[in-house]
């Protein structure tokens, strides 16, 4: 008999978002299939109605997180021998030796990455992962999950984690199709591609082409353009609320226009406070020259520092903070989880507010969706804190992919703010315009169909396996 069932693999919370909170269930139902959430989430997705089937104690091999991270620095060489681009090097994370088991690891990654820093020595790296993978009792575990409830195929929601190669590799030994989605637009050229399932599901052409460059043992019909769920919902105005409730509900006050910014983690933007509070003058500014603004604060949804407080407390009367519903329910960046009602409070952020700005985040396809304008932040602040110059944020290979410099407003100097929000708020034509272009070639469009594409193609990798049985 032939099996509809699909396990959707959440190896980690960052794909809760695109498969258990948007339509892509309910999608997928619709198409006939049995979707089962394979969960090593500590989130209770039943809860919400999702069938799922929790992994318990997703134990990797202890050596391959060290080979994972001499792989990392083997193909970051790779690709600046290839490229004969030092940018590379700035996706590099400095090595930490904090105790002694810690020591002796960050020995082996770089007694490894030196040795094995070729095309065949990745190889080699590669396949020693599998074979070690394969002798866990998560693997075994593994094994008997898909042996028992035999899905007709296996789709992890990111390619970077560790604790989904047990899996995949599990499915792939019992004849199962396995697939993985590249999680985020400026994955591939940090390494970040842990898993070698069947098939990958890329945004766009843009994203096929980077995969294909990064990883020339991957083949062209291995990778799908089904582009990304995350802007999906943008579309679903049903899901925005009235002026009158969303101020009402946040204490806003209906006669300002609202500026968001949003925040970026404190590892990228240490110096986040000080740019909302320049952002906060250059406000007041236009404020004393006629305008009626203020300013919505939506922080990074993976940090819960007091940073801001101090910011948020001088300017209360300016700036309203409306956190994001994700919940914190371990210690590291990953065990922070969205919430469903995230997804509903992110469009009515954006759908009540005229621009965003931001040092160099991704939620500039998120505004473009609703036609409103994006200003980066481009200006060092001189706090004492270490942070990573501007010039060499902007210079990551992600943002090399605009198709105009004038994707987005640039912010300088404190001093420029006022002016930039006032641009944004009269003579956006051309960042809009050049914005969605920059958007079509990140992602593939329409956006709204990135379910059903992905739904799609899914159905064909079953039917093809099913031909060949």
């Amino acid at each position: 008999m032939k099996s509809n069932k699909v396990f959707i693999l959440l190896p980690d919370g960052v794909g809760l978002r695109n498969y258990a909170y948007t339509d892509f269930y309910k999608k997928g139902q619709q198409q006939g299939f049995e979707m089962v959430f394979w969960n090593n989430t500590p989130f209770d997705l039943s809860k919400l109605g999702f069938p799922e089937i929790k992994i318990s104690q997703a134990k990797s091999h202890p050596i391959t997180d060290v080979l994972k991270k001499a792989r990392v620095q083997i193909d970051l060489n790779l690709n600046i021998q290839r490229d004969q681009d030092s940018v590379y090097e700035s996706y590099r994370f400095p090595y930490v030796y904090k105790g002694i088991n810690n020591t002796v690891k960050m020995l082996m990654v770089k007694v490894l990455s030196k040795w094995y820093s070729s095309a065949s020595g990745i190889e080699k790296i590669r396949s020693k992962i599998n074979k070690l993978e394969r002798k866990t009792a998560y693997y075994q575990h593994c094994l008997n999950t898909l042996q028992q409830e035999r899905p007709a195929m296996v789709f992890c929601t990111n390619q970077r984690t560790v604790s989904a190669i047990g899996a995949i590799l599990a499915a792939q030994d019992l004849g199962i199709p396995t697939a993985t989605f590249i999680f985020s637009w400026d994955n591939l050229p940090k390494a970040t591609l842990v898993l070698e399932p069947d098939f990958y599901f890329v945004w766009s052409q843009h994203m096929k082409n980077e995969l294909l460059h990064y990883y020339p043992y991957i083949k062209e019909n291995q990778v799908i353009i089904t582009g990304t769920p995350q802007f999906e919902t943008h579309t679903d105005l049903g899901k925005i609320d009235s002026r009158e409730a969303f101020f009402t509900q946040h204490q806003l006050d209906l006669n300002k226009k609202y500026i968001c910014y949003s925040g970026d983690d404190v590892t990228t933007s240490p110096n986040d406070p000080q740019y909302l509070q320049d952002t906060a003058d250059a406000v007041r500014k236009l404020n004393r020259e006629g305008h009626q603004l203020g300013i919505i604060f939506r922080r990074c949804p993976v940090d819960f520092s007091d940073r801001y407080d101090q910011v948020l407390a001088v300017n209360a009367d300016l700036i309203t903070p409306i956190a994001p519903k994700w919940e914190k329910v371990g210690g590291l960046w990953n065990a922070v989880l969205p919430t469903p009602e995230d997804l509903g409070l992110q469009m009515n952020t954006i759908a009540h507010t005229e621009m965003v700005i931001n040092l160099g985040s991704s939620m500039v396809f998120d505004y473009i969706s609703f036609n409103k304008p994006c200003a980066y932040l481009n200006y060092d602040v001189d706090s004492g804190l270490k942070a990573v110059p501007v010039r060499k944020i902007y210079d990551f290979v992600h943002f090399r992919s605009m198709p105009s410099k004038d994707s987005v407003f640039w912010i300088d100097s404190p001093q420029a703010i006022a002016e930039t929000i006032s641009k944004g708020l009269t003579d956006s034509q051309t960042v809009l315009k050049n914005a969605q272009l920059w958007f079509e070639k990140i992602n593939q469009h329409p956006p709204q169909e990135a379910s059903t594409r992905i739904l799609k193609s899914i159905q064909q990798i079953v039917n093809q396996r099913s031909t060949h049985e």
